[in-house]
């Protein structure tokens, strides 16, 4: 039989209705080695219902093809206890591509990295601890390899879908991008995917990364195909693409101490592994599995949700990040709060 696994708890705390679409947060550029990144920032708001509690720090990470604004509605949700930062990886989002046009995994970590440590050393609440780091698909693999190699810098460690090495690649990726690993296809690739217009880009991003398109509200797809517009008048936007797919790819074929499995289960900082039962681009059954070589994990499963469950499921996922904070802090858990109180 197999290590039992930890399902995640979900917060009771109040938090604020999803009665309008928030757009995104500002932000800015910050240096990091070799060049410089966007960052944006989500303030926070404090408890709606006036209670005492901790303001922390948060860092999240996008996955392969998208950006910082990915995170708006979830980082809106978890205000009530964290100052919040999203970063767009080098060469994705507003962030220009990284020195040298190296678009490595490792590169990526070192950027996320550089981040984080400028967060830790802002003044004001929560200045020199520890941030939560989130990351989905490409930002979850990322940040598994930050919270192994840094941990110091990480308070817990939130892994939405990650890129976790697979030897069967997905059905839904195009021929183009699985013969990435062969000389010269990058070149070739590029020139596909810059055909395809920023309303097939947003048709084709929906139909394969939401379990339930329809969930997807008209504001986020118009804000959606904006960016895409936006990214097609980058140069370096396909590449970007591209090359950091490779390098993906690249990564999984890595053995020993580097292969993120085993980092998996050397992983100091409390940990929650959300997966969408639909998952098309990473495959669901490694979520029991991955939740369960963490040394502390714990696992939740959406059902009807897709590739990116911060997006088409923001409260849950809020509840069970919100949820890991108190648990890593030693907090009674909301109601038990609430009662004491009464």
């Amino acid at each position: 039989m197999g290590t039992p696994v930890r399902q995640a708890r979900l917060s009771t705390v109040p938090l604020p209705g999803a009665d309008t679409v928030p757009p995104p947060w500002p932000g800015g550029q910050v240096p990091v080695r070799g060049g410089e990144v966007h960052v944006r920032r989500t303030p926070w708001t404090g408890p709606l219902d006036g209670a005492g509690a901790p303001r922390e720090r948060a860092l999240y990470v996008h996955g392969l093809g998208g950006a910082s604004t990915n995170w708006t509605d979830l980082a809106a949700l978890l205000a009530v206890r964290f100052d919040g930062w999203a970063v767009d990886l080098p060469g994705f989002g507003r962030s220009r591509p990284p020195a040298r046009s190296s678009y490595s995994v490792r590169g990526h970590v070192a950027a996320v990295v550089d981040v984080l440590e400028r967060i830790v050393a802002e003044p004001g609440d929560g200045a020199g601890r520890p941030v939560h780091l989130l990351g989905n698909s490409l930002g979850g693999l990322v940040s598994l390899f930050v919270a192994a190699s840094r941990p110091n810098l990480v308070a817990t460690l939130t892994l939405i879908s990650p890129a976790m090495p697979v030897y069967r690649v997905p059905g839904v990726f195009s021929r183009t991008l699985l013969l990435l690993l062969l000389p010269g296809i990058p070149a070739l690739a590029e020139r596909r995917l810059s055909g395809a217009t920023p309303e097939q880009q947003v048709r084709g991003m929906v139909q394969v990364c939401f379990g339930d398109p329809r969930r997807v509200p008209r504001a986020r797809l118009d804000q959606a195909l904006e960016e895409m517009r936006e990214r097609a008048g980058q140069p370096w936007a396909t590449r970007a693409l591209t090359r950091s797919m490779r390098s993906l790819i690249t990564s999984y074929l890595r053995v020993g101490p580097g292969n993120a499995w085993r980092l998996a289960r050397s992983l100091r900082p409390p940990t929650l592994v959300v997966w969408g039962d639909r998952d098309r681009l990473v495959d669901p059954a490694l979520a029991p599995r991955l939740a369960a070589a963490v040394p502390d994990g714990r696992l939740q499963v959406l059902e009807g949700v897709g590739h990116v469950a911060m997006l088409e499921a923001a409260e849950p996922v809020a509840r069970a990040v919100l949820a890991l904070a108190e648990d890593a802090a030693g907090q009674p858990a909301h109601d038990e709060d609430a009662a004491r109180a009464s």
